[in-house]
């Protein structure tokens, strides 16, 4: 009689092994069983802790499959993520087909996760004035012998996704290109857009040149449903807001 499987209990080590007793490897399964395939086909949540944990490490040994070595690495914390992300790389090499190269990439498989988690805890600051943007900026644009231009993206809520600089020139002037500002706002998904430059002069009056460029990011802002919120020029501790002198 041909062998039979309770499918109402959790698979064994002996259930991946041939009549022959030895494992049967995971290019013997159906292939949308088979870790990389199954995540291509179903899409990450799909996976297993272990059989993502069997994608770090590559490879199992001759008597273990890679997700098996998986399962007893999570066996030895309880199949606890957390407990695991504290094992350190000599810990990791205790268990049976893990060796130094495997053991580092689970360690830096878990920073990453760590690391990920850290920075969305932390809030991303809102920028609901123009003296708000300002002090994102401040601190950039102050100081600088010579001019750059500089972007706030922003979502839906006016929280700041990503500060970058645009561009820099020389001390009368710098190029700032709408297709490079539009181009970054849509890649990051932005719903809006601050932008600012500074003057080393120290002159807060803005030039026709500022006032016809703050006229075309309006405009296109229009088109890609990106709104341009403000405009703000840097003058030492000072700062001119288009949007505070009703110029957007």
């Amino acid at each position: 009689m041909p062998r039979q499987i309770n499918l109402m209990r959790k698979p064994t080590l002996s259930d991946d092994m041939n009549p022959g007793g030895r494992p049967l490897g995971i290019k013997s399964w159906a292939r949308e069983d088979r870790p990389r395939e199954k995540l291509l086909l179903k899409g990450k949540a799909a996976l297993s802790d272990a059989e993502l944990i069997a994608l770090l490490i590559g490879s199992g040994t001759g008597q273990l499959s890679a997700v098996e070595v998986a399962r007893q690495v999570l066996q030895t914390v309880g199949n606890d993520l957390h407990d695991l992300a504290r094992l350190t790389v000599k810990d990791l090499m205790k268990s049976k087909g893990i060796g130094e190269a495997k053991a580092i990439a689970i360690v830096a498989a878990m920073e990453l996760g760590r690391r990920r988690k850290e920075s969305e805890s932390r809030e991303r600051p809102k920028v609901a004035s123009s003296n708000e943007a300002y002090e994102l900026v401040k601190g950039d644009l102050m100081d600088l012998a010579h001019e750059e231009f500089w972007v706030l993206l922003l979502n839906r809520a006016n929280r700041l996704i990503k500060k970058k600089r645009i561009s820099e020139g020389g001390v009368s002037g710098t190029v700032a290109d709408p297709k490079i500002i539009f181009k970054l706002a849509l890649e990051e998904l932005a719903s809006g857009i601050i932008v600012a430059h500074n003057h080393p002069s120290g002159n807060l009056v803005a030039s026709q040149t500022d006032i016809a460029l703050t006229k075309r990011l309006k405009e296109a802002g229009k088109v890609m449903e990106v709104q341009l919120l403000d405009h703000l020029i840097v003058a030492g501790p000072k700062y001119l807001s288009f949007a505070d002198e009703g110029m957007i």
